[in-house]
């Protein structure tokens, strides 16, 4: 089925998106919503019952299954409001400024719809006219309403009573749960790598199998780093019976929230294995599938279901966009940090908003602020670490952890708590004072200690300082997560104004040089290269000296396949073309000199 539009939104934190499909799906842009934070789920969910004028009634923690119960509800309620917002958009009159003439606008002019839009235009005689107006409105579609699971925040949880609930209750498969018992047609992306019990926990929900007609309600979109890992992962869910309906390949670390750097793998030779390998991947494990049917006494089918494979990560421009498309033959890119200077689309509050378009290259960093110790994107001064100083200036580093979804540290107690949580720092600095450390050596670790930000509470800010709502009283305080991408990016933007952006009807970049999203990867992966040579500089043992090696050898990988992929730009002139290779050949040589 042709797709509306080319890009999708992808999941933003935890409360930038989390309402974007009812600002956006009703012009056939689809969307992601995390389901890490219950909580804000059911104060948004209390939001919109009153901006829509319907019932609502409380789910509180007190309830049996109340996290999953949160989510359906909150779920089943934004499907609703955008089936009514689609629906007034489709039965709007076709004349300058409706929602419907916006509908068919912010197509791609390479659309087969748009083109029949322009045909009616067009079109002098009224019969005819009339006729091709009720085509397209019968061709319109809203965006998909889809959501994400961060597969390594799967705590377990417990009773009030302090009882370790069943393996069903933990974060992850309450809220898979949540999603699979709510009335939406979408998707539901799965990221940050396997999680078995995850995974085994979607056979017991019928939506995700394919009805007789080859129909799956909701469908698995795996976000990926490679074609290894989407083997893998594609086999797990296929021997169940189980279709992946796209592999999501991010890059690394030319992306927003945290960042999962490979081993030198970069985006550009990923994609070619991806175009190559395609119906390799699809037949495999459609043969998989297939068996796994039979096993289940379930109809099998003749052809595999779709397939699609889109791509995510640092793209800045249409040139970039397309060039994506047409060379790996993607069937969809993703479209992420821009987005966050887009009120219209996402939360940021307007602090937060005002730092963010004043930022700069020296602004966006890898830190070491998650709880997760994954490198994680962010941005100085944001509020989140100005708070964070505050506490430690005054002598109580730590959060309060009001949410605790990153509790797994049990070093110091019974049950496991999050190690930005101000009880484990104290623990822990107090556990230091004992060590009897030279000066150097306790400031160090006492650095580590208290770098640690919660994360999970105040990516979830926004929305609430945005809307006015959540608990009274609660100071808050954002933190935020953009790609570096952002530094070209540099002021408040509409929808419209960021989809023409992304189609090439107009250009949003600011005066700022902007390599390629290629180079600038390499440039990120170079750093983290030589970041690694430095830690495993003294006495390194042979894994580590074969592991930097490996490292090395996949980054010369890549830069030759970029010296022969550039002059294939053909979008691109000459000197671009040309100052790209230069850049390759002076990366090549500090590469060299780093190792």
């Amino acid at each position: 089925m042709e797709k509306t539009h080319s890009f999708h939104i992808p999941v933003m934190g935890i409360g930038f998106s989390i309402d974007s499909p009812v600002k956006v799906a009703q012009y056939g842009i689809s969307s992601v919503i995390s389901l890490v934070d219950d909580l804000l789920i059911e104060d948004m969910r209390r939001y919109y019952c009153n901006l829509m004028d319907e019932e609502y009634v409380p789910i509180t923690k007190y309830e049996e299954d109340y996290r999953a119960k949160r989510i359906t509800a909150y779920l089943n309620l934004i499907d609703q409001i955008v089936k009514k917002k689609f629906e007034a958009v489709q039965s709007s009159c076709f004349e300058t400024g409706s929602e419907i003439t916006k509908y068919f606008e912010m197509l791609s002019d390479k659309s087969p719809l748009k083109a029949l839009y322009q045909k009616m235009l067009e079109t002098t005689d009224p019969q005819v006219k009339q006729e091709l107006q009720e085509q397209l409105r019968a061709q319109m579609t809203p965006g998909n309403i889809d959501v994400n699971i961060m597969t390594k925040l799967d705590q377990t949880n417990y009773s009030q009573d302090r009882k370790e609930l069943p393996v069903e209750f933990s974060d992850a498969l309450a809220a898979l749960r949540g999603y699979a018992q709510s009335t939406l047609n979408s998707a539901i992306v799965l990221s940050a790598g396997i999680n078995r019990r995850l995974y085994t926990y979607v056979e017991k929900f019928e939506d995700f199998y394919a009805d007789a007609t080859g129909f799956i309600k909701k469908k698995i979109i795996l976000k990926v780093s490679d074609y290894r890992s989407s083997i893998i992962q594609g086999r797990f869910f296929a021997k169940k019976g189980l279709w992946v309906s796209e592999y999501r390949v991010e890059s690394g670390l030319n992306c927003g929230g945290h960042a999962f750097a490979s081993d030198g793998f970069l985006l550009g030779p990923i994609l070619e294995e991806f175009k190559n390998k395609k119906q390799e991947l699809i037949s495999s494990l459609h043969k998989i599938y297939n068996d796994a049917m039979k096993l289940k006494k379930q109809i099998s089918f003749d052809q595999p279901h779709d397939t699609d494979i889109t791509a995510q990560g640092g793209i800045g421009t249409a040139h970039e966009d397309q060039f994506l498309l047409d060379h790996y033959e993607l069937d969809a890119t993703g479209w992420a940090t821009p987005f966050l200077l887009c009120p219209e689309v996402t939360n940021v509050d307007a602090d937060t908003l005002e730092k963010l378009s004043n930022a700069g290259k020296d602004d966006l960093y890898i830190s070491d602020v998650s709880p997760l110790g994954v490198p994680f994107n962010n941005l100085r001064e944001n509020n989140s670490d100005l708070e964070k100083q505050r506490k430690i200036d005054a002598g109580r580093p730590g959060s309060a952890c009001p949410n605790g979804h990153l509790s797994f540290n049990a070093e110091f107690t019974e049950f496991p708590i999050c190690i930005a949580s101000r009880q484990y720092q104290k623990l822990k600095i107090e556990d230091l004072e004992k060590q009897n450390l030279s000066p150097e050596e306790f400031q160090s670790q006492y650095d580590a200690v208290v770098m640690k930000a919660c994360v999970c509470f105040d990516l979830s800010q926004a929305p609430l300082i945005n809307h006015g709502i959540g608990k009274k009283g609660v100071k808050r305080f954002t933190a935020i997560c953009p790609g570096p991408n952002l530094a070209y990016f540099s002021r408040i933007v509409s929808l419209r104004e960021m989809v023409d952006h992304i189609y090439g009807r107009i250009n949003l970049l600011n005066t700022e040089v902007r390599e390629n999203m290629f180079i600038a990867e390499l440039r990120m992966y170079m750093d983290h290269f030589k970041a690694e040579v430095q830690k495993h500089a003294i006495e390194p043992a042979k894994k580590q000296i074969d592991y930097l090696n490996e490292f090395k050898q996949n980054l010369i990988d890549g830069i030759e396949y970029y010296c022969q992929l550039f002059p294939q730009m053909a979008a691109e002139t000459s000197e671009y073309q040309q100052g790209t290779l230069e850049q390759l050949s002076q990366i090549r040589k500090s590469l060299e000199s780093a190792y």
